[in-house]
């Protein structure tokens, strides 16, 4: 009795009939992949959560008397604009501590704290995207490298069975072209997200540069009355 063709695509048994350099490759994509949503995921979930803090944290900023005492504390923790401003304060107590000498150099390091720490807010947050613009990059190339092992492993057994029939050929380059669509299954969803987020990091660093921005006006304001 022999068994009946198959109707459709059935990605699980064209793993399993893999050869082995095929299979680690396919396996390999399929963590990257994993890897990646992972990354969409936890980093969408981030940003919303740093952006509603650092709204919060900005409106209540302008509203008090004591600056020092939002910046202190758990109100800094995942909270970049709660750490720009304490940045600048802190720069701002170093420069007066011993009295204030230079108002105008005082201003530009303070100014320059708070640069930095928003740089490195930025690259804090956009820590994880390497690994999407990697994979990405490199998906399609690790799938076609599966395909041409594939390929190749097809045609010798064109020439051990002495047979160039589609029926000895179509199992292996099946097996093969699907190294390259998991290729494809991990590398786009990779660059959409990259790009996706990459411009969202670049927002959210442009709002804490005007964020920074205001606070040095503000202490330059006060600078100049004492």
């Amino acid at each position: 009795m022999t068994t009946p063709a198959p109707t459709r695509l059935d990605p699980l048994q064209l793993f399993l009939e893999a050869d082995i350099v095929v299979q680690v490759v396919i396996v390999g994509l399929v963590l990257a992949s994993i890897w990646v949503w992972t990354i969409i995921v936890g980093f969408s979930l981030r940003m919303g959560r740093v952006r509603r803090r650092s709204e919060g944290f900005e409106e209540e900023f302008w509203e008090t008397d004591q600056p020092e005492a939002l910046v202190s504390g758990k109100r800094r923790q995942d909270n970049p604009s709660a750490r720009v401003a304490a940045a600048g304060l802190a720069e701002l107590r170093g420069s007066t501590k011993d009295g204030l000498r230079n108002k105008e150099g005082a201003k530009q390091r303070i100014a320059l704290a708070m640069e930095g720490q928003v740089a490195a807010e930025a690259d804090a947050l956009a820590e994880r995207l390497n690994f999407l613009a990697t994979t990405g990059s490199v998906a399609p190339f690790v799938g076609l490298f599966g395909t041409v092992w594939g390929i190749m492993n097809s045609f010798f057994q064109i020439g051990m069975q002495q047979n160039s029939s589609l029926a000895v050929v179509a199992p292996g380059i099946s097996e093969a072209l699907f190294a390259t669509a998991i290729g494809l299954f991990a590398a786009i969803p990779a660059v959409i997200a990259y790009n996706r987020f990459s411009h969202r990091v670049n927002q959210f660093e442009a709002r804490l540069h005007r964020f920074a921005d205001r606070v040095a006006a503000q202490i330059g304001r006060e600078l100049e009355r004492t």
